[in-house]
């Protein structure tokens, strides 16, 4: 009888072992799943800083009405996240409502966060609290009345906020729906590319249709065929958002280059295919910004160019990697051509990269552009991004030195 029970315990003991076993990779499945999402919602890019720990956040983000810090998202339990429930978690990811029932300002993309479902949020959780805590204070935000009220987020999101999960659309295609889902749920592409209303809501009826934050265009997204992505072929589209390049249509910059570099870069190709069949679809919205032709893309070096200045420092600091006929020297990522870039009289993003620089994670190593915000004043960057603009682009330059001097102090 003794041996028997001995038995009988030892059996258990090993089948309790072997469904421990068995059940481990189940949850490791869980935490690949929840690292891949936390890369298709960006989170990253927004809550580390340059040289911080990741996720530990104090990253600035500057708005008209001052400067949010993002928050500490590590499962540290006094700094961070690492006493949230599941519901806690939850809540602030689909509205905008911390434990403590503050309200967070939109910043924080939940307007689009709020489509991912429950077992997708928590998937995310899951990662976030198998990383290493990280002991970092939040900032206080740097914002003054009446804005620093948050009581009145708890309105805008009565008036703006869907607090609805992402359905299918059954008349589309499983690959369209998986593309609609990302681009307008993890991916929260809308917070940048949608323009917005008085009261900072995105504008509905203009949706990807283009806007400008924090000095930068972030570019029509649409299908329309000139100011869009329609003229685009899919496998550009495709390599764009994977790599950060497609020759002779764009290079990714900025804070669309930090996308890339944190999240697009890590997603499947069959997910990256998805949002391009998705984006394709979007209705076109027409906008200023004009593609050039092959007969206006440039060749050589002018022969009576009307910025001698900025030809001259084209010449002394550019044209060694960009190419006069802005082909790229042994890189696509030093490729000009077609560029909608250099075809805003604005220049907003030109300008951005002269000044501060940009780099992007390639299949193939690292591709970096040098800041020139020490070494040019604001004549010689009015000068270089007018020459630039009217030799590779379809229209004359706007810039002044006064422009540049605005928007090295951060206006536009």
């Amino acid at each position: 009888m003794t041996r028997l029970s001995l038995g009988s315990l030892l059996g258990a003991a090993l089948a309790l072992y072997a469904g421990a076993t068995l059940a481990q990779p189940a949850n490791s499945a869980l935490l690949e799943r929840g690292e891949y999402l936390t890369r298709a919602a960006d989170c990253l890019a927004c809550h580390v800083t340059e040289g911080g720990k990741p996720y530990a956040g104090s990253l600035p983000v500057k708005m008209p009405f001052g400067t949010l810090y993002s928050t500490n998202i590590t499962p540290d339990n006094e700094t961070g996240i690492g006493t949230w429930s599941d519901d806690d978690f939850v809540e602030a990811m689909q509205q905008g409502v911390g434990p403590d029932g503050k309200h967070y300002y939109p910043a924080f993309p939940y307007t689009s966060y709020t489509l991912m479902p429950r077992e997708d949020i928590l998937a995310i959780k899951a990662y976030l609290f198998s990383l290493e805590p990280v002991n970092q204070p939040n900032k206080e935000n740097d914002i003054g009345f009446p804005f620093n009220q948050r009581w009145g987020i708890a309105l805008w999101n009565l008036l703006f906020l869907d607090d609805e999960r992402f359905e299918p659309d059954p008349e589309q295609s499983e690959q369209w729906n998986r593309g609609a889902y990302l681009v307008q749920g993890p991916g929260h592409c809308g917070e940048c590319h949608t323009p917005r209303n008085l009261m900072q809501a995105k504008n509905g009826s203009e949706h990807l249709a283009g806007a400008t934050i924090q000095g930068w265009n972030a570019w029509n997204i649409t299908s329309d065929e000139q100011a869009g992505i329609g003229g685009w072929p899919d496998d550009a589209l495709a390599r764009y958002l994977a790599q950060g390049v497609a020759p002779g249509y764009g290079v990714a910059g900025g804070p669309m280059a930090e996308v890339v570099n944190y999240s697009l870069r890590h997603l499947t190709p069959e997910d990256i295919q998805a949002m391009v069949t998705y984006l394709k679809s979007v209705p076109a919205s027409p906008a200023d910004v004009i593609r050039p032709s092959a007969q206006q893309l440039a060749s050589g070096p002018p022969t009576d160019s009307a910025y001698p200045l900025g030809q001259k420092l084209f010449a002394e600091t550019c044209a060694s990697c960009h190419q006069w006929d802005g082909s790229g020297r042994q890189s696509d990522y030093a490729s000009l051509r077609g560029l909608r870039t250099l075809n805003d009289p604005q220049g907003l993003n030109l300008v951005q990269v002269i000044l501060n620089g940009d780099a992007l994670h390639g299949p193939n190593g690292h591709h970096l552009m040098p800041a020139f915000n020490r070494h040019f004043n604001d004549r010689e960057v009015s000068a270089l991004g007018n020459f630039m603009l009217s030799h590779f682009g379809s229209q004359r330059g706007e810039l002044t030195p006064e422009t540049i001097a605005e928007r090295r102090n951060g206006g536009h």
